[in-house]
């Protein structure tokens, strides 16, 4: 039942109808419990892959494999726009939970409504990463379950991230306790506190947001740390064997065998390529199913020289040598799965969406922003405190501090999925210039071209609906 109701579909193509509608399935508890568990095998696979927040940043080049994808080449013109097909998916089902679960006969409505406050959540995620990548967007609250439904053009960015945050005050409101009930591999408040956190952050600072939204960025990043501690071992966030640790609040869960690989193994190398260094043994190497595509960028490799001592450089990168000193490759050693039984590996780590130590760099950006200095570098000491590199010590302007804030988000979240939201919002807050801090914008740029910061969508949708407008920018791409 739930490989038939999982299969891909459009929210914006209406030929595409739900696989299950409201006849016959929505009978019982069971059935939104075990909808609810689709949801998030549909979550996981839209959150599986680098490409929308990793590829366009500056932390990766190209690896032993090669192989880059568009998006990190900046190669983006209006004839290979980016789908979002994945999103809307996900979308589509939350939708139909919503729509169908009030209708259930449940014998605790607590577990209703914990039910519902989950899939508010995640449709809130969904809205805001597709905020993120391409702005403009429609705004799907209803499932789509026959060809009469219209089809939607896209409203604004301001109004994606403002649905964004009504579903996460939904969520929070529905929620029937505090703290993490159904563990945290499942949505709950405390992930909707760093969510929120997130959104007006971001909502200040590309959206033209206020100083109440950073106010509030500090109030939301507090309450989702409550309970919550950092890792002495950097390394042991991403243990297999410490899944859920006491830094996570939310993670999406992978397990051995279970799922296919998780995203990290474009980073990974083949055995064959790191047969002859004589630190095998330190690499996270398979015999198959890896593909190093990317490789830490030079950049990357600098902000984890600047301080001597960072315990998170070993943690996050490894160099294969040769006997001869000769270096073979530089991968990936921060997600670095699990030794299986036949001598290979499985890329299991789970794909940590928050954790506390983005709550401190949450509340030291908001804090910068405001212009509270003191007060962001506090919040940014306790980030590096663990870190080993020491209290910040320089500069104490706003511009060095926030500076500061970005290199350090880019030590502590490498490869976690922030990097090129990160530089986006200090670019619009005019920290950065973003054409100036990404190689291929940058050579783009001195080219001639100019590449929009969000997506292209693709010709596909745009013919199947014509309420839908290419994104702006790419009118002579």
């Amino acid at each position: 039942m739930l490989l038939c109701l999982f299969t891909s579909c459009g929210l914006l193509d209406v030929d595409t109808i739900s696989t299950i509608s409201g006849d016959g399935y929505w009978q019982s508890k069971g059935d939104v419990d075990s909808y609810l568990v689709g949801i998030y095998t549909s979550l996981r696979d839209a959150c599986n892959q680098t490409a929308h927040f990793e590829d366009r940043g500056d932390e990766f080049v190209t690896g032993l494999e090669g192989g880059p994808s568009n998006m990190w080449a900046q190669n983006l013109t209006s004839q290979n726009g980016q789908g979002w097909d994945s999103y809307y998916t996900v979308i589509q089902h939350c939708n139909m939970l919503l729509e169908y679960a009030p209708q259930v006969e449940y014998g605790v409505e607590s577990e209703r409504n914990q039910a519902m406050a989950e899939t508010y959540f995640i449709r809130a995620y969904m809205y805001f990463c597709i905020a993120r990548v391409w702005g403009d967007a429609p705004i799907e609250l209803e499932p789509t379950e026959g060809s009469d439904k219209p089809k939607l053009g896209r409203s604004p960015a301001e109004e994606v991230i403002a649905r964004a945050l009504e579903d996460v005050d939904s969520a929070i409101s529905l929620f029937p306790a505090d703290g993490y009930v159904a563990g945290k591999s499942r949505a709950s408040r405390p992930s909707c506190y760093a969510l929120k956190a997130d959104i007006l952050l971001w909502k200040a600072k590309v959206l033209n947001g206020t100083d109440q939204d950073l106010k509030d960025v500090i109030t939301y990043a507090d309450l989702a740390s409550e309970g919550l501690s950092l890792e002495e071992d950097f390394s042991a966030i991403y243990d297999t064997g410490n899944k859920k640790g006491k830094e996570v609040i939310f993670a999406i869960h992978f397990e051995y065998l279970e799922k296919d690989a998780q995203y990290s193994r474009t980073l990974k190398p083949r055995e064959i390529f790191v047969r002859n260094a004589v630190n095998k043994d330190q690499i996270a190497y398979s015999m198959s199913g890896t593909r190093s595509t990317y490789a830490p960028s030079d950049k990357l490799i600098s902000l984890l020289d600047t301080y001597p001592g960072d315990i998170r450089k070993d943690a996050s990168i490894i160099t294969a040598v040769d006997a001869s000193g000769n270096t073979i490759g530089i991968f990936d050693n921060k997600m670095k799965g699990t030794v299986t039984a036949t001598d290979n590996r499985s890329y299991d780590c789970d794909i940590i969406i928050y954790r506390l130590a983005e709550m401190y760099m949450f509340k030291a950006e908001a804090y910068a922003a405001l212009g509270q200095i003191p007060e962001a570098v506090t919040e940014l000491n306790k980030v590096r405190d663990r870190a080993r590199i020491g209290q910040y010590a320089g500069a104490m302007d706003k511009l060095s501090v926030e500076k500061e804030i970005l290199d350090e988000r880019g030590r502590e979240f490498y490869l976690e999925r922030k990097r090129w939201p990160d530089l986006l919002r200090f670019h619009y807050e005019g920290v950065i210039d973003v054409y100036e801090e990404v190689p291929n914008l940058k050579n783009k740029k001195d080219q001639g071209t100019i590449i929009p910061l969000y997506c292209a969508i693709p010709l596909r949708d745009l013919d199947r609906n014509h309420n839908l407008t290419q994104t702006e920018g790419y009118e002579n791409l």
